[in-house]
């Protein structure tokens, strides 16, 4: 151990709170803010479905009411994933299987055990340490005696300074992905107007139409370590910009059946994951793709891929995404749903200089990501050196 560093446990260092189980059936529009496992993601707390319950209830309620900076984690599913509240989630209260750390003492800062908490290596643990297999379940009571390397205060500070730098860079970086994806709808809207309304007067086409070949369900293979040569796209491998994830997985079986080629539009059809779309390119080299994925090959007579994709982008999409999910046990969207999409057919000469204009800002963001990687690199060798 360094010298000037303790070893401490989690309960010596903060109190643990458990959450209420709060009724579905009583959530409204507006009132106290629920924090829910789906709240806590690797490194942040998200609001993007927010859920509230009668303000009338706080005085019952105030054990679990939480404060600016308290630090949450995943107890269930995803284990092991922190982010601390801000105030404009407030007035907000704790649910069921997700834990409220809360400092004792002043002998630690939040944003210092927030990084420890927030490695790699604690998340490893805490999977490696959960009850369960199709769902693993984290105990409290673990999490008290887990020790965490405590060093001086002024140490602190300096790990946290170092950390919060590189941790900035990153998502300063991430937003002007975000504002070049911006960049790019509003490009769409300009050269081709709103597909709702189609005020410049497009043909209009159903998806099935514009497809050469049947729209197809992806391979049932399972996946396995990267082999190097060929890889298996994943509904869960799409982000939301359209972009894949950086985690590469084989099939366990291949089959030219399910080989994408250049421009191939892949949309996904069942889970949290329903509506997202990826375009693919063969920089992204020999892929195949997934049951849970659909495929359409643009038929270059009516629409170039990156018009399609662009298209999948609009808030028109959305919708019609929002409309036509069927949920029993999850959302889905199946082949023939997508087929009957209605999509505008402006010329294909617009849409190729809608098209440069896109590989223009994909230059770009491809840049920016190879950025975000490096720093991404820095980032973890940084948390290593501290924390492992």
């Amino acid at each position: 151990m360094k010298e000037g560093w303790k070893y401490k446990k989690l309960g010596e260092i903060c109190e643990i709170l458990n959450g209420y189980a709060f009724k579905s059936t009583e959530y409204i529009d507006k009132g106290i803010r629920i924090m829910r496992i789906t709240n806590v993601q690797k490194g942040t707390v998200v609001d993007d479905d927010p859920k509230f319950y009668p303000i009338n209830k706080k005085d019952e309620l105030s054990r679990y009411f939480l404060k600016e900076g308290d630090l949450l984690m995943s107890l269930t599913g995803n284990v092991g994933r922190v982010g601390l509240i801000k105030s404009d989630m407030l007035p907000a209260a704790l649910n069921q299987r997700v834990a409220c750390l809360r400092l004792k003492n002043e002998n630690i800062k939040m944003k210092y055990l927030f990084h420890i908490l927030n490695s790699n290596i604690f998340e490893t643990d805490c999977i490696f340490n959960a009850a369960g297999i199709a769902q693993k379940n984290l105990s409290t009571k673990w999490l008290e005696e887990y020790l965490i390397p405590v060093p001086p205060l002024d140490e602190q500070e300096r790990i946290v300074s170092e950390l919060d730098l590189l941790s900035s860079i990153i998502e300063k970086q991430k937003e002007q992905i975000k504002e070049l994806d911006t960049l790019a709808q509003s490009i769409f809207y300009d050269m081709f107007g709103d597909p709702v309304r189609n005020e410049k007067g497009w043909e209009v086409k159903k998806l099935k139409d514009i497809a050469i070949e049947k729209l197809s369900y992806g391979s049932g293979a399972s996946a396995k370590d990267f082999d190097g040569i060929v890889r298996y796209i994943r509904i869960t491998d799409i982000n939301e910009d359209g972009s894949l994830k950086n985690d590469l997985v084989s099939p366990d079986e291949y089959s030219d059946k399910y080989l994408l080629k250049d421009g191939d539009i892949l949309f996904a059809r069942s889970g949290a994951t329903v509506g997202k779309t990826y375009k693919h390119s063969s920089k992204n080299g020999k892929c195949i793709y997934a049951g849970y994925l659909i495929r359409l090959v643009p038929n270059d007579i009516y629409v170039l891929p990156d018009y399609v994709f662009g298209f999948t982008r609009t808030n028109y999409y959305k919708s019609f995404v929002a409309l036509s999910q069927k949920a029993v046990a999850q959302p889905n969207i199946n082949a023939e749903q997508y087929g009957n999409l209605l999509i505008c057919i402006p010329p294909l000469p617009l849409q190729q200089q809608f098209a440069e204009k896109i590989n223009h800002i994909e230059s770009q963001k491809q840049t920016i990501t190879q950025s975000i990687a490096e720093t991404q690199k820095l980032f973890d060798y940084t948390m290593d050196k501290y924390f492992g």
